[in-house]
């Protein structure tokens, strides 16, 4: 959901900056994981482009600047339901894509942000790299496991 950019303040503040979107529930989310503990948030705030948080344990800049590039993550069930047309990524790796031909370009093996856009990386015949824009994704079924997009096979 983001990453530990620094420390805020001098009372162990933490400031994360978060991936597109997840501002809102980083801030409501009482436990964050960082690197592979698991802290208590007692305060947060979007500030800025961040989300800045004060966490159980943590009380000091020097002990904050310690978790400095460590990703931070939050429990699925912490998060809201995603609204209508809109995915959590993570539900996106492992689905089936094909083009608008019916044919199979591969499975979804991860997501990821290349400063303009997300990205899906398909592995199939070989790894295919294709933007996550309306112009190019044309239907998402997670009950049929599987995305539509406009992209040639050859391409």
């Amino acid at each position: 959901m983001g990453r530990v950019a620094g420390s805020y303040g001098v009372r162990g503040w933490v400031k994360v900056a978060p991936d597109g979107g997840a501002e809102e529930a980083l801030a409501q989310a009482r436990e964050w994981w960082i690197g592979a503990e698991c802290y208590s948030v007692t305060q947060a705030k979007i500030h800025s482009a961040t989300v800045v948080g004060k966490l159980a344990g943590i009380d000091s800049r020097e002990q904050a600047l310690g978790l400095k590039g460590k990703p931070v993550a939050v429990r699925r069930e912490a998060l809201p339901e995603p609204g209508e047309g809109r995915y959590y990524l993570a539900d996106l790796v492992g689905l089936e894509v094909l083009n608008e031909r019916g044919e199979t370009l591969g499975v979804v093996k991860q997501v990821f942000w290349n400063g303009a856009q997300d990205v899906i990386e398909v592995a199939g015949d070989r790894t295919r790299l294709i933007p996550w824009v309306p112009s190019v994704v044309t239907e998402v079924d997670l009950p049929k496991r599987r995305i539509r997009v406009e992209w040639g096979a050859d391409w």
